[in-house]
């Protein structure tokens, strides 16, 4: 269970290094417009908000590699960051698109079930 725990957490990670990339680089371009659903004038007015939000990402992923790489150690950490990530989720999901719990809830909450049964 560990192993699948830590895969689940890496990929939550990884993830979380997409979001920032799409939200500090490409947030005012086609795709980052297609990802978001936004016209090229939503995402000019909140181009400089976005890159902030891409940042707190980049923390979330961060602090996943960072208990990763604390192996055994690092259970603690890996909890705190999916349970992070897991409640950004939800306020995500109730206030700005459902489908965010389905991207961000979901695979941390499983993150924490798997480390918990580990």
């Amino acid at each position: 269970m560990t192993t699948a725990a830590h895969l689940v957490a890496l990929l939550v990670g990884l993830l979380h290094v997409y979001i920032l990339v799409l939200e500090m680089f490409l947030w005012d371009t086609p795709k980052g417009r297609k990802a978001f659903g936004m016209t090229a004038e939503q995402s000019a007015a909140t181009k400089v908000l976005a890159a902030n939000q891409g940042l707190y990402n980049g923390f979330l992923a961060a602090g996943l590699f960072w208990g990763l790489w604390l192996g055994a150690a690092g259970t603690g950490v890996l909890v705190f960051f999916l349970g992070c990530v897991a409640v950004a989720g939800l306020y995500g999901a109730a206030t700005a698109a459902r489908k965010i719990l389905f991207i961000q809830t979901v695979p941390a909450t499983l993150g924490l079930v798997l480390l918990a049964l580990a």
